[in-house]
């Protein structure tokens, strides 16, 4: 079983997220990462799931998206659960 990460979204990143999510340029992977590390803000016991988790690995690789949707993205994949290792 994963163990829970307790990461939490930072104030910048949730500014970057809030961006993400009000760009009409916006990918819909971009909006699912950033709404995903919104979901994680103190206070908050969410984790990014392994669909929020697929679609920030896209926003990170996309050439196209910006800063703050990138930021958005990176937050989300820190909270991630961790997985233990594979022998």
């Amino acid at each position: 079983m994963p163990k829970k990460n307790t990461g939490q979204t930072g104030a910048k990143a949730a500014s970057a997220a809030g961006k993400t999510l009000n760009s009409a340029n916006a990918t819909k992977a971009e909006k699912s990462a950033a709404g995903s590390a919104l979901s994680q803000v103190p206070n908050s016991t969410g984790q990014t799931s392994a669909k929020a988790a697929s679609a920030a690995g896209k926003t990170l690789a996309n050439p196209k998206a910006t800063k703050a949707e990138k930021s958005a993205a990176a937050s989300a994949l820190a909270q991630t659960p961790t997985r233990p290792k594979k022998k």
